[in-house]
């Protein structure tokens, strides 16, 4: 790669500058002053910064970037993180890295380093190299010191700066310096204090733009958090134009200039006919009796013959490839699939089927917050029902037609409709959807009880179930359907089971099961006590008092017990608990006792309403669920007569 003196003379002044700033800036400090300011902690960052540099030069505007990162080890225990990485890609270029330990006035140089493919759970290969620096002579009072130059290929592709880290942050800071000609805007997120300090300067002609935080509280790992998007203070930052060569160039700010840019890498999209591709849906449709039915053909057709596989590279996490090649490799990532749904739908004759831009629940703006690429990371196909959208998203295998997946719930799309675009909101599927129910007959034989259930799975709770199950056989497949119908103790014995509709994606799937259990009622002289309470939905759902993140669902779900008793002879009811009820606006639940001649009938229902619970729902959430519990814990008598 050329480097133009512009560039080389930010190589050896700034670069180096900006490291050296920021390492005597907090050096003052002992290690014992930070141990006591700090002392439930291993390990503090004292500096972590980034610096743009957007410039106009050689016709075109440049990004080059420069960060540093300094942090101390503060106990014994912190020397175990010897490691450090950051990121670069074909799009985001590596110019230039440095590390080193300094201790005592020493500095120690890394040698050691690894380049590796960095790894996303929902990402096989996406062209990003993670690298990696292994740190020596670390000792307590010892620093990580690292700085590293990118240059960004495309401006649109400017990277969210965040405040935060796992250890407690001294100082962070992102600053951003522009030619005159160049205007940036950005967006803050989850600062509701207004505690980011921001400054805009002029020197030497030129715009300095720089957001500071200080004393940063450690992030903290909690369960069903709803992404880091959602806690930690953050800026997206975004060109919005720039004038070169006495030409105005538009960037980024609103949806309109977002679509304009993500059109260039589709507009193209399956212009030429596939034979093989338009031969397969031909045979895909050939009994479909309507437009519907032809798209859900389709869409079932990808699911089972086309593997998901995320392999990004470059621009290639913004373009599909053609659905043509797509067929004949038998594989593809979300945008992949999107383009041979789309593809196969002309084929079909319908032009209602679109490509679609989208972001997942762990993306927390919406497009009128953040009309950046930021917004999004998956694309889907849209089939348009009149007024109605369904959203076709293939790379998950088992989810039905008709509902979305459950990681877009609730998300905006941008929808690729007729040369524009339109935003539609996805839904957030109702809890009656996902409805789990078990049909339990109960008898007691030999002081044991002994029973049958059908149990139930729709909408979510299927498809999540059945890709657990996957492929599973034999004692690994009865141990874990023992897993999902086991009841009462750990003397639940199951005798056998059966399965139905594994592979109908629009059927609900079953277990009838057969199962005893021991040591379970209790008999004291002529009475026995039972428990109907079989199963003990939410019992373990209660939020910590201290929690700090919201709390997220993965779904909304119901459920619906039902347990029929066959009293015994010579046995009559002595007592029986009294019905519930409970209904706010975070659940509802309804527990119900009955005597039909010679059988006691318990039900059971609970609804979950709302998806993402706030602080100020967990005082509610944890009083129904304890009140929920409470109710879980009563047994019935009967006695012999």
């Amino acid at each position: 790669m050329i480097i133009n003196q512009r560039f080389k003379l930010m190589k050896t002044t700034l670069f180096i500058g900006v490291f050296l700033t920021h390492f005597i800036s907090f050096s003052q400090k002992t290690l014992e002053d930070y141990k006591k300011l700090y002392p439930d902690y291993n390990e503090l960052v004292l500096n972590d910064n980034s610096s743009y540099d957007l410039f106009l030069e050689d016709k075109k505007l440049n990004v080059i970037e420069d960060s540093f990162y300094e942090s101390m080890i503060l106990t014994d225990n912190g020397i175990n993180n010897n490691s450090e990485s950051f990121t670069y890609s074909e799009l985001v270029k590596l110019v230039d890295f440095e590390a080193e330990t300094v201790l005592n006035n020493k500095r120690f140089k890394v040698t050691q380093t690894n380049e590796k493919e960095s790894r996303d759970d929902a990402v096989f290969y996406n062209g990003v190299k993670e690298r990696q620096l292994i740190f020596t002579n670390l000792e307590a009072g010892a620093k990580k010191v690292f700085k590293y130059k990118r240059e960004y290929t495309d401006y649109h592709l400017l990277h969210k700066f965040l405040f935060g880290n796992s250890f407690p942050v001294l100082n962070s800071t992102l600053e951003i310096k522009t030619d005159k000609e160049i205007n940036i805007g950005y967006k803050i997120f989850n600062d509701p204090n207004n505690a980011i300090e921001f400054t805009k300067t002029e020197k030497k002609g030129r715009n300095i733009y720089r957001w500071t935080l200080k004393d940063i509280k450690p992030l903290k790992y909690e369960a069903n958090s709803p992404g880091i998007l959602h806690l930690v203070p953050h800026i997206d930052v975004y060109v919005k134009d720039f004038t070169i060569a006495n030409q105005l160039v538009e960037g980024l700010e609103d949806v309109g200039k977002l679509f304009n840019y993500y059109q260039e890498f589709v507009r193209d999209l399956n212009k030429t006919e596939d034979k093989e591709l338009k031969n397969i849906t031909l045979q895909v449709i050939a009994n479909a009796k309507s437009e519907e039915e032809k798209v859900k053909n389709i869409f079932y057709w990808v699911k089972d013959n086309i593997k998901y596989v995320a392999f990004e590279n470059g621009y290639e996490g913004f373009m599909p490839r053609e659905g043509g090649l797509v067929c004949s490799r038998k594989f593809g990532d979300c945008k992949d699939m999107a383009s041979i749904i789309t593809a196969m739908a002309k084929y079909a004759g319908i032009q209602n089927v679109f490509i679609t831009w989208i972001g997942t629940r762990e993306i927390p703006y919406s497009y009128s917050e953040n009309a950046t690429p930021g917004v999004d990371n998956h694309m889907i196909a849209t089939y348009k029902k009149g007024t109605e959208y369904i959203f076709l998203d293939a790379t998950d295998k088992e989810t039905r037609y008709g509902i979305p997946t459950g990681f877009i719930q609730g998300k905006e799309a941008l929808v690729y409709e007729n040369d524009s675009y339109k935003i539609v909101k996805v839904p957030i599927v109702a809890p009656e959807n996902n409805m789990v129910t078990d049909h339990v007959k109960l008898k007691i034989e030999n002081e044991k009880i002994v029973g049958s259930g059908k149990l139930i799975f729709n909408g979510y709770n299927r498809s999540n179930l059945l890709a657990q199950l996957g492929d599973s056989a034999n004692k690994k497949r009865f141990e874990m359907i023992k897993s999902i119908v086991i009841k009462g103790n750990n003397k639940f014995k199951l005798l056998n089971f059966t399965e139905e509709n594994i592979k109908d994606r629009d059927l609900p799937y079953k277990i009838d099961y057969q199962f005893d259990i021991d040591n379970y009622l209790i008999k004291i002289d002529k009475d026995i006590y039972i428990n109907m309470n079989l199963d003990t939905h939410l019992e373990e759902l209660i939020i910590e008092k201290d929690r700090i993140s919201n709390y997220e669902l993965e779904f909304l779900t119901a459920s619906l017990g039902s347990y029929e008793l066959e009293i015994p002879q010579n046995y009559s009811v002595k007592f029986l608990p009294k019905d519930f009820a409970i209904d706010n606006e975070l659940l509802s639940a309804n527990f119900k006792y009955e005597v039909k001649e010679n059988q006691i009938t318990y039900t059971a229902q609970i609804s979950q309403k709302k998806i993402m619970l706030t602080k100020t729902d967990f005082e509610l959430w944890n009083e129904t669920i304890k009140k929920i519990k409470t109710n879980y814990g009563e047994t019935i008598i009967i006695t012999q007569k």
